[in-house]
């Protein structure tokens, strides 16, 4: 699943590589910082950034959880050794719990839900923009154009950076450019292609807890966010009613979200930013 095809996965990567060395440019760094997760998002775009500012100006942070598993942890490290590039293990369960002691009147009657995985995003979005003030280094987002599509990001949290790196890819493109990273060689550890998607904010989670696999989400955001096309017009194309009006209404109920990202690098002519918030 490529954006068209006159555009190659090859033109999306120097693409990108050519705009990251443009923005840090005119923004006057040279380094960049961004979260290691062990997923898919943060393993593509760690490498691009190397390939736009050299190894040696890339730092990941590793901020596990309870919740985190040990091949993730395992799958970071391995990037980062990949590449050439620094990084930390910064855990955040004492901080995370910390959190949770101060406003356990909030959480009084023992019900998880989404406000403790947002503590969590919102913990490591601190400690990266702590690291960007200390080391004059910028944020590097790693969310998905599939992702914000659905909402499924948490503001001041891991929605924070200077630039949103691949905001105009897919989830599914996002793999298809993991694969051409490691066209030569593995940098990209290939457990972290072929393991479930996975924000880990609770034991066991997968992103398909709360989304449609991305074989089927990402085919209905393309035809809502560059076809154009009603929830109404993707039914009568044969797909399921009421994954379709899910999807369209869970899109809707999340725009507000997208007025308040930073910068995101500009792929397609449908970015899901206004324009001026392309580079």
């Amino acid at each position: 699943m490529i954006l068209n095809e006159d555009v190659s996965i090859e033109c999306i990567y120097n693409t990108i590589v050519e705009k990251l060395k443009i923005f840090f440019k005119n923004a006057g760094s040279s380094r960049a910082v961004l979260g290691l997760s062990g997923g898919i998002d943060s393993a593509v775009v760690m490498p691009l950034a190397c390939a736009a500012l050299g190894a040696e100006n890339v730092h990941g942070i590793l901020m596990p959880s309870q919740f985190s598993t040990d091949h993730s942890v395992k799958d970071a490290e391995d990037l980062a050794k990949n590449l050439g590039a620094s990084y930390d293990i910064i855990p955040i369960k004492n901080i995370y719990e910390s959190y949770l002691e101060a406003m356990s009147d909030y959480f009084a009657d023992g019900k998880w839900s989404v406000a403790q995985e947002n503590i969590q995003a919102r913990v490591r979005g601190a400690i990266l923009m702590t690291y960007s003030n200390k080391y004059n280094a910028l944020v590097l987002n790693t969310s998905n154009k599939s992702e914000l599509s659905m909402g499924y990001g948490t503001l001041y949290g891991d929605m924070c950076g200077a630039l949103m790196v691949i905001a105009d890819l897919y989830k599914l493109q996002v793999y298809e450019l993991a694969r051409y990273i490691n066209r030569e060689r593995e940098i990209i550890p290939l457990s972290t292609l072929t393991k479930a998607p996975s924000a880990e904010l609770h034991p066991g989670q997968k992103d398909t807890d709360s989304l449609p696999k991305y074989e089927v989400l990402d085919p209905i955001l393309y035809m809502l966010n560059e076809d154009k096309l009603s929830a109404e017009e993707i039914v009568a194309k044969g797909y399921d009613a009421q994954i379709v009006t899910r999807v369209s209404n869970l899109k809707k109920r999340s725009s507000f979200k997208i007025h308040q990202i930073p910068p995101i690098i500009k792929l397609t002519e449908n970015p899901i930013v206004y324009s001026e918030k392309c580079i």
